[in-house]
């Protein structure tokens, strides 16, 4: 399939580049944002798939996070989507901040109009690890994935619908029980139907119920001040009871300050999250929270792949 770059920088002594391709399961023109770490030039490299929130693009975490020093220290590329197909033409896709664009919640619907185009949870398992692999030095033996709110739930559901075919999943404060939840109900209902039984095969703590796998690690981190956590949209505790009933191992950090997303100054402070200043709050993200975790992401991939 034909790849059309569309910006490439140098970053960290890799590269942090940005793609477009015409996506066979959306049926429109995709975007994903790509790292490819100094080892990538000489050999094959394992892949963190990344996956965003609602509104977001394959632009927030890659311009925001500061992820691609952790990435480029450990080896590992990391791969970022777009959250939803766009211009798609489809009524009413763009009405709503939480259904429609930017609100693909990773699932594959099965409802008019949306079946056509929504199939993002068949774009991130399936089509775009095969781009990845046939276009880059990525190890397809060697994948792990995370995301935050919609892409946490995204990262959860496609680690345990799919047994042994991640090394690892973590997620930033996740919409983990999206059938108990005001957007869950919304975005489900509108690309999956009434019918409520359809709905439990893209949620997180009813997977979790159901795992059979091999052992799979969890690592989840919530801001204790997050105003989701307290309108009951995200239900991390329905999660971990399910995993505990089933022996699943979950490391859950409940942060003292939201979890909220900080512009890194590499040039004046790196992104060493002890460098940044403490107790700082804005939006959703910490900065600590993220990059502590997305280091425990590297080490552990790496771990996990006998690469330390």
């Amino acid at each position: 399939m034909a790849l059309t770059q569309v910006s490439s920088s140098k970053c960290c002594g890799g590269y942090q580049k940005v793609f477009e391709h015409d996506s066979t399961e959306l049926k429109c023109k995709m975007k994903f944002a790509i790292y490819l770490p100094p080892k990538a030039e000489s050999a094959k490299c394992p892949v963190l798939y990344w996956l965003s929130g609602l509104t977001c693009t394959e632009q927030n975490f890659i311009t925001k996070a500061g992820s691609q020093q952790a990435a480029s220290e450990h080896g590992i590329i990391i791969v970022a989507p777009d959250t939803s197909p766009r211009g798609c033409s489809i009524e009413g896709e763009d009405e709503s901040w939480d259904f429609g664009t930017g609100a693909g919640f990773y699932v594959d619907a099965t409802q008019d109009p949306w079946k056509t185009n929504y199939r993002m949870y068949s774009y991130v398992t399936e089509e775009l690890p095969r781009l990845i692999n046939s276009n880059f030095p990525a190890d397809p033996e060697k994948m792990s994935i995370s995301g935050h709110s919609m892409g946490g739930h995204g990262a959860l559901i496609c680690a345990l619908k799919n047994p042994g075919k991640y090394k690892a999943v973590s997620a930033f404060a996740p919409i983990c029980n999206p059938i108990q939840c005001a957007w869950g109900q919304k975005a489900f209902s509108g690309y999956l139907g009434p019918e409520k039984s359809t709905w439990e095969a893209y949620d997180s703590t009813v997977l979790a119920a159901s795992y059979s796998g091999p052992e799979l690690d969890i690592l989840i981190d919530q801001g204790r001040d997050d105003q989701f956590l307290s309108a009951s949209q995200l239900l991390p505790d329905n999660l971990i009871a399910a995993c505990s009933e089933k022996k699943i191992p979950v490391v859950f950090r409940l942060q003292q300050v939201c979890i909220a997303l900080f512009l890194v100054n590499t040039s004046t402070t790196g992104i060493n999250p002890l460098n940044r200043v403490k107790n700082r709050k804005c939006g959703m993200w910490n900065i600590h929270c993220i990059l502590t975790t997305f280091r425990y992401e590297c080490v552990k991939l790496c771990t996990f792949l006998n690469l330390t």
